[in-house]
């Protein structure tokens, strides 16, 4: 039960720094550290549920506010819409060569 209250709160307008809004199923998944060469590993689980195979291609999304950068979340290309893949599209094949 804690840890649904947990959940809730973490998820909630009130209690995001930026105002994000509620996702229904919103947790805390994992605590990511950065290195030295600013990478960080997905745990292999949270690769797993979310299908994240080597070679996948991931949307960062940012929400900003007052000219910073308050919440990101992560997504696989494959499920944005048709316009946003429009434009990633050149980036992502950039990549691959």
């Amino acid at each position: 039960m804690a840890k649904k209250k947990m959940e809730n709160s973490m998820c909630s307008v009130e209690s995001s720094p930026c105002g994000c809004p509620p996702v229904t199923g919103c947790k805390v998944e994992a605590v990511l550290s950065v290195d030295e060469r600013g990478q960080m590993v997905l745990p292999k689980d949270i690769r797993e549920k979310a299908g994240i195979r080597t070679g996948d291609k991931l949307a960062l999304i940012s929400w900003e506010k007052n000219g910073s950068i308050c919440c990101l979340a992560l997504m696989k290309v494959e499920n944005l819409s048709g316009m946003v893949k429009d434009v990633l599209g050149p980036l992502m094949h950039e990549t691959e060569h």
